[in-house]
């Protein structure tokens, strides 16, 4: 009977898969992970869908995963492979150290959360030590958790409102949208100024941009 693996449990070399949309980011992490003696690459995929789709067929011991793709984000293909796998070991690297980002990641059920510009210091330590069952926040990502810890979050409907104020919608637009008031729309975005402690529409999408509030 030729069963899967089960994860996490193969003697030999940690087993890797490497999902990221970008082919010269995967030929990299490729190239690090190739010259390992503990290590081995066993599958790469380009979207979310894919992932899911090379999880099932390789069950990798660590699974290396981009958050920005098409076709499915990387946190739903987490939530995906963490529902039929509860103990996929999922390693989020991504450009961006937003602060909500990270805390979706972490909640979607990754273990360490590391940026691309670290990769070549802190990738293969850590792939072993997610291998080991532990969890890693690398410290830019701590402390852009910690700078933002105290502070209110906003709530769905405020995170609605940005979004189409992204967008490039007015107030009047944004209500008509949602099948509010433009007065409730003019209360919802001075919370959201003092939520993220800015003065004006530009800089609350800008902020809530780079901390991973919402996506473009």
């Amino acid at each position: 009977m030729g069963s899967s693996p089960k994860i996490g449990a193969s003697p030999g070399p940690i087993r890797v898969l490497s999902v990221d949309d970008h082919p010269i980011l995967r030929e990299g992490v490729g190239a690090l992970i190739a010259s390992q003696r503990d290590m081995r690459l066993v599958a790469e995929a380009s979207n979310g869908r894919e992932a899911v789709e090379q999880f099932r067929s390789h069950r990798p011991d660590v699974t290396l995963m981009d958050l920005q793709m098409p076709d499915m984000s990387g946190i739903d293909a987490i939530i995906a492979i963490r529902s039929e796998f509860p103990e996929a070991r999922i390693i989020v690297l991504t450009t961006y150290a937003g602060d909500a980002l990270c805390k979706r990641a972490m909640k979607a059920g990754a273990q360490a959360y590391i940026l691309k510009g670290n990769v070549r210091e802190d990738l293969l330590d850590t792939i072993r030590t997610v291998h080991a069952g532990k969890k890693v926040l690398h410290a830019e990502v701590a402390a852009e958790l910690a700078t933002y810890a105290a502070d209110d979050a906003l709530s769905e409907r405020e995170i609605e409102v940005l979004s189409l104020i992204a967008a490039g919608n007015s107030n009047k637009l944004v209500a008509d949208q949602l099948a509010i008031s433009e007065d409730t729309v003019k209360g919802h975005v001075k919370s959201i100024l003092s939520k993220l402690g800015v003065n004006d529409r530009t800089h609350a999408v800008t902020a809530a941009l780079k901390r991973g509030i919402i996506e473009l």
